[in-house]
């Protein structure tokens, strides 16, 4: 019999035979899915494939239809008892979304604020951060995503790309064990996916956890641990990101990936 091994990473994600419909509309079809504490995982699919729906079951902006999800061995969204599972309270939901940092396509930064009032107001409402604390952390962090000095400006003044970063700065400003990411570079010009994807590249080799919702077939293959490539709301094909992308099995998957190319 074998023995566990004590050195394996611990699951950070544990998604279980996920179901979400939207009325007579299943978008999920039973998702089962785990992702390792420090793994980078790049979700793959066409749209209407349910990998952004997915997304947001994780840290239930979207509530399940059926299944669990444990986020960092918590069930997330609901307690469990005698064998039901019950919504948990907002204020208890807050409290769990603190440890999940989500970027959005669109930027989401809050037009009447600086940069670093949006940075900032969260750790202070939700961490209970002084404002100094708050302060000196979002500059910290806005030198890591390569905006040192802008700090005041306001998200109207600053490009796409910009802005973009300044949203992930955001989320891990609640120094998060877990990032979402859902198409982060789809709103922006070509030439601003680079510096997105800069930040995190950076992200990912200073052991961040990820799940990443993108269509760049670059940068899966050069930083994700594994690839899933999802498709009318089911796991087509998964393994190593390389395995996949370059010699990927499933007949679904080796058209999605021509097309891509």
């Amino acid at each position: 019999m074998s023995t566990p091994d004590d050195s394996a990473p611990a699951l950070m994600v544990e998604a279980v035979d996920v179901h979400k419909s939207f009325g007579l509309v299943e978008v999920l079809k039973g998702i089962t899915l785990s992702l390792r504490r420090g793994e980078v995982v790049c979700l793959l699919g066409p749209s209407g494939s349910g990998k952004s729906t997915f997304l947001r079951c994780i840290n239930h902006l979207e509530r399940m239809t059926s299944g669990r999800i444990l986020v960092d061995g918590q069930l997330i969204g609901y307690h469990e008892r005698g064998g039901g599972l019950y919504e948990m309270s907002g204020r208890e939901l807050a409290m769990q979304r603190r440890d999940i940092g989500m970027v959005f396509q669109r930027f989401n930064l809050f037009a009447h604020h600086n940069v670093l009032a949006n940075i900032a107001q969260a750790p202070m409402l939700n961490r209970g951060q002084s404002r100094q604390q708050a302060l000196d952390r979002a500059n910290a962090l806005l030198k890591m995503v390569d905006l040192e000095g802008r700090g005041e400006a306001y998200p109207y003044q600053l490009s796409g790309g910009q802005q973009q970063r300044v949203a992930i700065a955001r989320a891990l400003a609640m120094d998060p064990k877990l990032m979402l990411f859902d198409e982060p570079t789809s709103a922006l010009d070509p030439e601003l996916v680079g510096e997105v994807l800069s930040v995190m590249r950076r992200l990912a080799a200073e052991g961040m956890t990820m799940l990443v919702v993108t269509h760049e077939l670059g940068f899966a293959r050069d930083v994700a641990d594994r690839v899933v490539f999802m498709d009318q709301g089911v796991v087509v094909e998964e393994g190593p990101a390389r395995d996949v992308l370059d010699h990927p099995r499933q007949e679904r998957t080796q058209a999605f990936l021509r097309r891509m190319r």
